[in-house]
């Protein structure tokens, strides 16, 4: 038996990294899956894959930014599998630059991605989640939601907002019965973090400085989902953080 039997979960930027880790997740505790992503040839692999494992799967192109795409998608969810009782919204950008050396259209690309991106797809789920008598919506936000990072102010910028409309979003659906929480990761091994254009080197090991010192791992971040989705039941307009301990502090060497 498992935790999301007979669920219905859409995971938004799915095709790869910790979308795709999530809807696997979630595939093997029982949940059907719609996936939503531009990059399609990878998406329909990853539904495929699922379906093939004796999973309840569905793809589908998702540009986040476009609220016709969300609607499109909830109603072929529904129509699907009958109902939507889990978000996440999962898909993200990120472009590196200080800020005097970046443009307006580099930052709002960001923002349209990142920020509207959440909010658009709450709002989709809001009617369907109610008439399922509930649900639980789950917005990945970062460290870059609890901190500052420099070259990064469009990506912080998106990221703290989350973490707002998250709070907003709990106070006022949770006389719906539907939860909402935002999720920060730290480095997490993905390709966004390998891009070379966010992280300049040969592709090698990527050293670390936080407490645990490694990059995290795109299913440690899918046990979190499944834990807010499946276990977490008390929990609304909280932050979960899964950094290794970076927002911590800085790991001091110490002898024994």
């Amino acid at each position: 038996m498992g935790k999301l039997d007979g669920q219905v979960a859409l995971i938004s930027g799915a095709a790869r990294g910790q979308g795709e880790a999530e809807a696997r997740l979630f595939a093997r505790e029982g949940a059907a899956v719609v996936l939503g992503d531009v990059l399609e040839e990878d998406g329909q692999r990853v539904a495929e894959s699922i379906i093939d494992a004796g999973g309840q799967a569905m793809f589908r192109k998702l540009d986040v930014s476009d609220q016709s795409n969300w609607a499109e998608l909830v109603e072929q969810t529904v129509g699907q599998f009958g109902r939507l009782d889990i978000l996440v919204n999962n898909a993200g950008i990120l472009r590196a630059a200080l800020i005097e050396d970046s443009s307006l259209q580099e930052y709002l690309e960001v923002i349209k991605i990142n920020q509207v991106g959440v909010w658009l797809g709450m709002r989709a789920a809001i009617k369907p989640m109610r008439e399922a008598g509930g649900g639980c919506i789950i917005n990945t936000s970062s460290t870059a939601g609890l901190e500052g990072y420099p070259g990064l102010s469009a990506y912080v910028s998106s990221k703290f907002a989350v973490r707002g409309m998250t709070k907003v979003a709990a106070v006022e659906l949770g006389r719906y019965n539907i939860r909402v929480n935002s999720v920060h990761p730290g480095p997490i091994d993905t390709p966004m973090i390998r891009d070379p254009r966010v992280a300049p080197g040969d592709g090698g090991e990527i050293r670390l400085s936080s407490p645990i010192p490694r990059l995290g791992r795109a299913d440690e971040v899918a046990k979190m989902m499944l834990f807010i989705a499946a276990d977490a039941t008390y929990s609304t307009g909280a932050e979960f953080v899964i950094d290794g301990g970076q927002t911590s502090g800085t790991a001091i060497p110490v002898s024994d």
